[in-house]
């Protein structure tokens, strides 16, 4: 899984509904500005490339090297009544991943996560299905119940199923990914709200790029 690191795609606007900012984020790309001169901002793109209003904030957060949906908004109001929709769990969320090893059909991961800034073990509790085996790699839809920092990852991890190109969750042992895309390989496809309104977004090109190459794998005599 060495690789040097791609250069980020563009972002694109999914949608926008009222005040809100559906966007879809590349891996490589910084939600808010960071210390990182080279890092990419998220809200600067969109309100250059869109003309989003100088107040657009993110509603909840995406690590750096993991790419897909994030919701936006430049009103404060909605932004705390779907902040309190994420943190008290009323938010479906769906990621895909691709984890080593082969992952059993369905699963539950109900681990508490240590919190360093509250010092203290958190309830995490992650779902997954198996959606495909592609010899020694799992293709898996995830859905965190909770939303730990990096729970998706931890909770992988700890079961045995690290994802491909976790740089900091690693697999004990290193193992070869034919295709490798560069990157972290956990993208956030779908979002559902409370009040009904559903939101996805397509796999990233190099996302989907390994998967076809990984099949073609199976297929080949």
């Amino acid at each position: 899984m060495r690789a040097t690191t791609p250069i980020p795609a563009e972002p694109r606007l999914v949608t926008r509904d009222g005040e809100l900012w559906v966007l879809d984020k590349p891996s490589g790309v910084a939600v808010h500005r960071t210390d990182a001169a080279e890092a990419t901002d998220l809200m600067a793109w969109a309100r250059e490339a869109l003309g989003a209003p100088p107040a657009l904030a993110p509603v909840h957060r995406l690590d750096l090297e993991t790419s897909g949906l994030v919701l936006c908004s430049a009103d404060a109001a909605l932004r705390g009544m779907l902040g309190r929709w994420f943190q008290g769990g009323e938010v479906h969320k769906e990621y895909r991943a691709l984890v080593l090893g082969r992952a059993h059909r369905k699963g539950v991961i109900d681990r508490p996560l240590k919190d360093p800034r509250r010092k203290a073990a958190l309830p995490a509790r992650t779902r997954y299905r198996c959606l495909e085996r592609l010899g020694g790699f799992s293709y898996l839809s995830v859905t965190p119940e909770t939303g730990r920092r990096h729970q998706i990852r931890r909770h992988l991890h700890g079961l045995g199923h690290p994802l491909v190109g976790d740089r900091r969750y690693r697999p004990r042992r290193f193992r070869p990914v034919p295709g490798f895309p560069g990157r972290l390989w956990l993208h956030a496809a779908g979002i559902t709200l409370p009040d009904g309104r559903t939101f996805s977004a397509e796999l990233a090109a190099e996302l989907e790029a390994n998967l076809t190459l990984l099949r073609e794998g199976q297929s080949s005599p």
